[in-house]
């Protein structure tokens, strides 16, 4: 990896976003910034340039998948790789977040392993 690369986590859980930056700064060479929400996430985007978005589904204000349905409609962020990561882990829930757009779906709990692995593909 040559240049440092962001990935944008939004998650309201403070303890999930801790776990999620803690995982991912084992690959070293990462920016790494994080909104507790959708909302935030939408205020963020214009000022970072992202490489990479990792976010949760359930969360007050704008959701993962309205979120995930605004970068997908956004020509300036519709080709960001999105991973969606929740607790919502019933097929029709999985289905939902890849038919809204996001590369990969992660269920929670999950191994720190199969994060890396997911990320490494997208970095």
């Amino acid at each position: 990896m040559m240049k440092s690369l962001t990935i944008l986590i939004v998650d309201d859980s403070a303890a999930m976003r801790s776990l999620l930056v803690s995982t991912l700064e084992t690959l070293g060479n990462l920016a790494i910034v994080q909104a507790p929400n959708g909302f935030e996430a939408l205020r963020m985007l214009p000022r970072e340039q992202v490489d990479l978005i990792l976010t949760d589904i359930n969360m007050p204000d704008i959701n993962g998948l309205e979120l995930l349905s605004f970068i997908r409609n956004n020509p300036i962020y519709k080709d960001v790789p999105v991973v969606v990561i929740s607790t919502e882990g019933s097929r029709k829930d999985i289905e939902k977040g890849l038919s809204l757009g996001a590369n990969e779906y992660l269920v929670k709990p999950f191994q720190p392993e199969q994060l890396l692995e997911i990320v490494k593909r997208f970095l």
